[in-house]
């Protein structure tokens, strides 16, 4: 492979992964899909906007980026009333979820998938639970576990969109397994034709750039051996 070959295809890596960092951030933190008033696409949860408003703490506002300590004093704080309730009802799945998002937001992925893991005890089949729980142990740096959780999720659900959007990105990102995000993404399609054109657009530019770097790895395969 000459230096021009392995600079293109470097930069087409590059491009993918970098497009799906970004939707990454987007549809694991906010939910990918919306629901209109005719579709039948999951809606995301309430907790997901009321996550998105969640307090900074008084340092964040005046441009401070916030310590790890800081960040986790944030979610205890957050999280105090909402622990105190669950005394009262320890399998109040809202409630543990609730509590997950927090330390979610505030960036305790481990914290996170803790509770986001008794929710999903307290109720097993609950496809948005464990989706949430797979992206706190991948934010988490537990990959393996995360695809578990979402193949668990898509066993209940197999055509649930936002597990297998949430597939594809973790594939993509976590395992660089490009067939494999492919797959995912090419059954949401197939499976959800209610998604919006700006959804099926966003699928479909992943796609692309993936088959795009595919090729390119393949045609580096075989200059390689030539």
């Amino acid at each position: 492979m000459d230096n021009e070959t392995a600079a293109y295809s470097s930069i087409q890596a590059k491009k993918v992964y970098t497009l799906a960092a970004v939707c990454l951030g987007v549809g694991l933190a906010a939910g990918f899909l919306a629901r209109g008033s005719q579709s039948s696409i999951p809606a995301p949860s309430r907790l997901d906007s009321s996550v998105a408003r969640a307090t900074p703490p008084p340092h964040a506002l005046s441009g401070h980026m916030p310590s790890a300590d800081e960040m986790r004093q944030m979610g205890d704080a957050q999280a105090a009333p909402l622990l105190e309730k669950l005394k009262k009802d320890p399998n109040d799945t809202a409630l543990l979820m609730q509590v997950g998002a927090i330390y979610h937001t505030t960036h305790q992925f481990n914290e996170a998938a803790a509770w986001y893991q008794k929710a999903a005890q307290a109720d097993p089949k609950d496809v948005p639970v464990r989706t949430k729980l797979a992206i706190s142990l991948y934010r988490g740096g537990n990959t393996d576990e995360a695809i578990k959780q979402l193949n668990l999720a898509l066993s209940y659900e197999p055509h649930d969109p936002n597990a297998l959007f949430n597939l594809g990105m973790i594939r993509l990102q976590g395992k660089r397994d490009d067939k494999g995000a492919l797959a995912a993404w090419q059954k949401l399609l197939k499976t959800n034709p209610n998604l919006s054109p700006d959804q099926k657009a966003e699928v479909q530019k992943l796609m692309a750039q993936a088959l795009t770097m595919m090729g390119d790895q393949h045609g580096s395969q075989r200059s390689t051996a030539q």
